[in-house]
């Protein structure tokens, strides 16, 4: 029986992109475009593995292979992001992931990244030092800690994810089912733990952990 794969990706032409590269060898259960539908759907289909995109709308796919592993979820994990920042990949791999895989990549390193991770290994794209991999791997056995923003909740990195996108602080209570008074001391709170001025101070230091991503204009993919 083949593996499983679930993709979580919110570039739609990149997602079909994958999912044709992987069928003739995987089975592709589905595409998430967000982080709820990457819970939603890995809870559903429990899916062999997850290749996921770390930025993406609603819930980044950090905070949502957090929260599987939280729930149980045994998948395998693999990052697929444009992000070239190695701590990123630690924050990755403390999160329980087991591959950072740029998306410069080839399709070859894409599927040598997966069979490496479903043979029960560590794998990390081939522009960072190889070294880092063993390194890497140790992380992933110790206790997630979040060196980016270590003194926030989950609800305050929703509050950061969703004033990066430009919410409003109306529309952040309502997607929250929160009165928008308490959306206005989340926000209040996090400029106060992150020494933090401005909102566009915010959207820079959501940018900065990978919270959400800046994409180029030429950028096809």
């Amino acid at each position: 029986m083949r593996p499983t794969v679930l993709i979580a990706d919110d570039q739609q032409l990149l997602a079909e992109s994958l999912r044709s590269l992987l069928t003739p060898f995987y089975n592709v259960v589905g595409i998430a475009t967000n982080g709820k539908e990457l819970i939603d759907m890995a809870t559903q289909y429990k899916p062999t593995l997850v290749l996921t995109d770390l930025s993406m709308p609603q819930m980044n796919g950090l905070d949502a292979i957090h929260t599987l592993i939280g729930m149980g979820v045994r998948s395998k994990f693999v990052f697929l992001t444009m992000h070239v920042d190695i701590s990123l990949a630690v924050l990755v791999f403390r999160a329980g992931a087991s591959a950072f895989v740029l998306k410069s990549a080839s399709s070859d390193d894409l599927k040598e990244a997966i069979n490496v991770v479903l043979g029960g290994g560590c794998y990390l794209s081939p522009q960072f030092p190889s070294d880092l991999v063993s390194v890497l791997a140790e992380a992933a056995r110790r206790p997630m800690v979040d060196l980016a923003t270590p003194q926030l909740t989950p609800r305050q990195r929703e509050v950061l994810h969703l004033v990066a996108e430009g919410k409003t602080m109306k529309e952040i209570a309502s997607q929250l089912n929160i009165s928008t008074r308490t959306a206005e001391s989340y926000k209040y709170h996090l400029m106060t733990v992150l020494g933090i001025r401005t909102t566009a101070e915010l959207v820079q230091h959501a940018i900065k952990i990978g919270l959400i991503c800046v994409r180029p204009l030429d950028a096809v993919v």
